[in-house]
């Protein structure tokens, strides 16, 4: 049983530092190598944000192209969150943003979201002025 919930969205102002959040909640069976944000804005198609993975019990970090530079993401280990730093939030950035996981290693390409087990309800990001 795997359950992610997002949190920290919400209405910001352009140059705004928002933290989303995601909660992960597992059993004792399942183990979580891959951990990923996605953002969704209507009309368009799931955007891979970042994500990171685990080998040798080190993090691994990727971002997506037009993110890298404008969010950090990070894994707290203590709480088991999954954070999302926003450095800049622009009004493209208006989205709504998912947390994702799978079992398994991170071999497949950020963008590939079907390849994920495990999605949370999303938390709405608004950016404008």
């Amino acid at each position: 049983q795997v359950n992610l919930e997002e949190s920290g969205g919400g209405s910001v102002q352009p140059e705004a530092r928002p933290r989303l959040t995601c909660s992960i909640s597992s059993d004792s069976t399942t183990t979580l190598k891959c951990l990923a944000w996605f953002r969704q804005a209507p009309g368009q198609e799931r955007e891979g944000v970042a994500r990171i993975y685990f080998g040798g019990g080190r993090g691994r970090l990727e971002y997506g192209s037009s993110m890298k530079g404008r969010v950090t993401i990070s894994h707290d280990k203590v709480n088991n969150l999954l954070n999302l730093q926003m450095l800049r939030a622009l009004p493209d950035d208006t989205a709504t943003y998912y947390c994702a996981a799978s079992k398994y290693d991170c071999n497949w390409s950020l963008f590939e979201a079907e390849r994920y087990d495990y999605w949370g309800q999303g938390t709405q990001v608004t950016v404008s002025s």
